[in-house]
């Protein structure tokens, strides 16, 4: 009875409290779980995608392996892009050709399969996945489709950490296609950061994944704000393609 009598006065300041503190409370806790969410996701990527894809499909056929992806991702959730989106990124590589291309979030190799299907002899994907357990089986998965590791290259680690160590995987060589598809937060940075670090060609292609999330729309607000350096190109389904225009003027007018 004491105990109420002497939380009775406290109750308008409690509810104040909670009222003031509700909506960044609930904030806090939608990103906490989406972060759990994102983390079980790739969990699930690394192990049941993997095992399903490696088990049914026929090894060393590119095809079989994607149709396998697209059958597994028809009964569960999946990370990959999809058959629409896969054809939409192949038209891009088609049209463009790279020589050097960078993925950024690979999650188990679905869009890698589908890049590496489509490039020249002399290209390589440079596919980049945090996660280790992800990336582990993203390679392997990718050699199971028949391609080789002197076709590309698997960088286990934070895109920032991927993009400071690019100048020595390219050599003399710039990027001609770069796959975003990892934390949309992290797109305009890597795309700063790639443009620092003068590793975009002249006419370099950007696709981003995603493309409704708030991190995209930060990229999407740079881009518009600068057209003698970037066009918006083709869209599909929340894919947007982003053409480069790269030049000593345009570099100089963005600082």
């Amino acid at each position: 009875m004491s105990l109420l009598v002497i939380s009775l006065p406290l109750l308008p300041v409690v509810v104040m409290i909670t009222v003031r503190f509700w909506s960044p409370l609930l904030a806090l806790c939608h990103r906490m779980g989406a972060g759990i969410v994102k983390l079980s996701h790739r969990k699930v990527c690394a192990s049941s995608t993997h095992a399903y894809v490696f088990s049914n499909c026929n090894h060393g056929q590119a095809q079989s392996v994607l149709l396998t992806f697209e059958l597994y991702s028809t009964r569960h959730a999946s990370l990959n892009i999809g058959p629409k989106k896969g054809e939409f990124l192949d038209e891009i590589v088609k049209q463009k050709a790279p020589l050097r291309v960078l993925e950024l979030g690979m999650h188990c190799g679905y869009a890698s399969v589908r890049i590496l299907s489509l490039l020249p002899p002399s290209g390589k994907l440079l596919t980049v996945e945090i996660d280790p357990l992800t990336a582990d089986r993203g390679e392997e998965i990718i050699l199971v489709a028949g391609f080789k590791n002197t076709q590309f290259q698997v960088l286990k680690c934070s895109s920032a950490e991927a993009i400071s160590a690019l100048s020595s995987c390219l050599e003399d060589s710039c990027l001609d296609l770069v796959l975003m598809d990892h934390d949309p937060e992290k797109y305009l940075p890597d795309l700063l950061a790639l443009k620092r670090e003068k590793l975009l060609s002249a006419s370099c292609i950007v696709l981003i994944n995603s493309a409704v999330t708030a991190g995209a729309k930060h990229l999407l607000e740079y881009v518009r704000a600068r057209p003698l350096s970037y066009s918006m190109g083709k869209q599909l389904e929340g894919m947007i393609e982003i053409q480069c225009h790269m030049n000593k003027y345009t570099e100089a007018s963005e600082y």
